[in-house]
């Protein structure tokens, strides 16, 4: 879903009013979120915050009424919804197709939380512009500032940190490696000079992190291959049409123990 936003030239973010709430209950399941007062039983008219399947219950709602604009001119995660052109000229008709979808399904947009006609943003945790795709500097400042870890799941916490943002950091399971050694059953966690090293190595890589572009049709890939200690590591990259080699996406694994 974020890939596609980098082949665009202005956006325009929004986020649904009391998201849930705008959608209603069956007659026959409002009985099931009754609760107690101390004035009486209550029930709710509309999906409360909360239930289990509310989320995915707003998503194939907002899926059903953005169905044709989809991947088009919208892209949706539950309540937040973006509207792209690829030209600045396209985008008042763009928004206006959608306010009028919105006005038919009676979906409000808190107004608070909107932002029109920009040349980026954040969505899902990234920033999307027409040059590519970017990390949040917020995310990136929260994992330069972490300490070193102290414990297995303060280790797991960075990982997961990490991994997020995988895609951006060249042959990540490589760097990684020294803290495999610390995740093993039975193993003391002694975060050492080789640990030390690593995790030094990729806030410096965070530093100055790449800009991934959206791949340019009909032009070929370039498949980039690493093999190092314990990992495999693989780069997609492609020249766009200025002649600019672009990175696309990085990957990378550890090799199983019966591969090495």
């Amino acid at each position: 879903m974020v890939d596609i936003f980098s082949s665009h030239a202005i956006f325009s973010f929004m986020d649904g009013s009391s998201g849930y709430n705008q959608i209603k209950m069956a007659q026959e399941d409002e009985r099931n979120t009754t609760f107690r007062t101390p004035i009486r039983i209550f029930c709710y008219k509309v999906m409360p915050f909360g239930l289990k399947n509310a989320g995915a219950t707003y998503q194939r709602a907002m899926t059903r009424i953005f169905d044709d604009l989809i991947h088009n001119q919208v892209e949706c995660y539950i309540d937040d919804l973006v509207v792209k052109s690829k030209v600045k000229e396209a985008h008042l008709y763009d928004l206006r197709v959608v306010f009028e979808r919105l006005r038919r399904y009676d979906l409000k947009m808190n107004p608070l939380k909107c932002t029109f006609g920009v040349t980026s943003g954040k969505f899902l945790g990234f920033v999307v512009r027409h040059r590519g795709i970017e990390i949040d500097p917020v995310k990136i400042e929260a994992i330069l500032d972490i300490p070193y870890p102290k414990s297995l799941t303060q280790l797991r916490s960075l990982e997961g940190r990490l991994a997020y943002i995988r895609r951006f950091i060249s042959n990540l399971s490589g760097r990684c490696q020294p803290f495999s050694i610390l995740a093993k059953k039975d193993t003391k966690f002694v975060w050492d000079e080789k640990c030390k090293n690593a995790f030094d190595d990729i806030k410096q890589f965070l530093s100055n992190p790449p800009v991934l572009a959206t791949p340019v049709p009909g032009k070929p890939l370039i498949l980039y291959t690493a093999s190092v200690d314990e990992s495999l590591g693989a780069s997609l990259a492609q020249v766009n049409n200025k002649g600019k080699e672009n990175a696309l996406y990085y990957l990378s694994r550890r090799l199983l123990p019966t591969e090495i």
